[in-house]
């Protein structure tokens, strides 16, 4: 199958010196995977922003946030015996692993879809609070149901990585809900409609010894509560999704089910982009999926950059067929591209003349 997305001719939208650091003594490695919402009549993005300290021969750095949300850094000789730094994105030292980046989010706006501005109105930023999210907080998914904003995003500390929530309506003051889902867990789209009285997410609970990296289906009472969890979608063997998958942003209501593009990765790192098709009444039963990616790293700006061979979305915008996805690309860059929910529909058996 042919690569379905349409790609904006300006990608990359956003690179990490179109953006200020937090903090003097930092600067901005990544810019990733940033969660889509409307509000105010525009297109807004919540932006992962990955940062480090500049390192200097013989030292490795690596920065943790306090329980006050202050950054500390902690600082290692690279011939430190207890120090393994093989990773780009991960550390071990002493036994315990660390990001070499400390994530928080940063809010920007646009009027054409293109050109991103931070508002100066608004305070742009939200960064870790308390001891489980000390390593960050990274790529937040946007799901609006009435009047109300669900953040839900990945929360790192020397804990593990949960799912954190957050909830606003004018994006100025927000309701910190804590930890809904505990290590190891992320990836969570809530639906943006409840489905026979309930709420549903998506959400990807992994093990390093048995199972796998899947995508789960789980429901809630009042949002916060999650509960009656369902395996949904597993990785395939051979596959171009054989290593892990993963939930990107709210699922779309079609005449057809819920349209879910998800992210799928093989034993190489590579990520590409899929779709799956859940039934409109009960989530839970998955009616199609793609068997070739939707979307595949093919540009040089996917191919190589902080992590390279990755197209990563939890964030679009929808407009008729239209569907404006702005992804991660080679976990440094932040790009857009067009689909046609039509045919990406028809990729899976269905067309509107069937």
């Amino acid at each position: 199958m042919k690569d379905l997305a349409k790609r904006f001719a300006e990608n990359p939208l956003l690179m990490p010196k179109d953006l200020a650091a937090s903090r003097d003594e930092l600067q901005i490695i990544s810019l990733l995977n940033p969660g889509v919402f409307r509000f105010q009549g525009k297109t807004w993005l919540l932006i992962r922003v990955a940062e480090s300290i500049a390192q200097k021969e013989g030292v490795i750095f690596f920065p943790v946030l306090n329980a006050l949300g202050q950054m500390e850094i902690i600082e290692v000789p690279l011939n430190d015996p207890d120090l393994i730094a093989t990773d780009a994105r991960i550390v071990n030292y002493k036994g315990l692993d660390y990001l070499t980046t400390v994530s928080h989010l940063r809010l920007l706006v646009t009027e054409d879809g293109i050109h991103f501005c931070e508002p100066e109105s608004f305070d742009t930023a939200l960064f870790g609070r308390g001891k489980l999210e000390r390593y960050g907080i990274e790529d937040c998914r946007v799901s609006q149901i009435g009047d109300d904003y669900y953040l839900t995003y990945t929360a790192v500390s020397d804990s593990g990585v949960g799912v954190g929530l957050r909830i606003t309506r004018d994006w100025q003051h927000f309701e910190f809900k804590g930890m809904i889902l505990p290590p190891h867990n992320k990836d969570v789209a809530i639906f943006e409609e409840k489905i026979n009285g309930k709420y549903y997410a998506l959400h990807r609970p992994s093990s390093k010894d048995i199972g796998g990296n899947y995508i789960w289906l789980s429901e809630s009472p009042d949002g916060l509560h999650w509960g009656n969890h369902k395996c949904l979608v597993k990785s395939r063997p051979g596959s171009w999704d054989s290593a892990r998958v993963g939930a990107g942003a709210a699922p779309i209501r079609t005449s057809f089910g819920w349209l879910e593009i998800y992210h799928g990765a093989n034993a190489a790192h590579e990520y590409c982009l899929g779709a799956f098709l859940m039934d409109l009444n009960d989530p839970s039963v998955v009616i199609a999926r793609t068997n070739e990616p939707i979307m595949k790293p093919v540009e040089n700006y996917e191919l190589s950059g902080f992590f390279g061979y990755v197209v990563f979305t939890n964030g679009h915008v929808l407009d008729g067929d239209r569907l404006t996805v702005y992804y991660g690309a080679a976990d440094e860059f932040v790009c857009g591209a067009y689909f046609s929910v039509r045919e990406i529909l028809a990729a899976m058996g269905f067309s509107s003349e069937s």
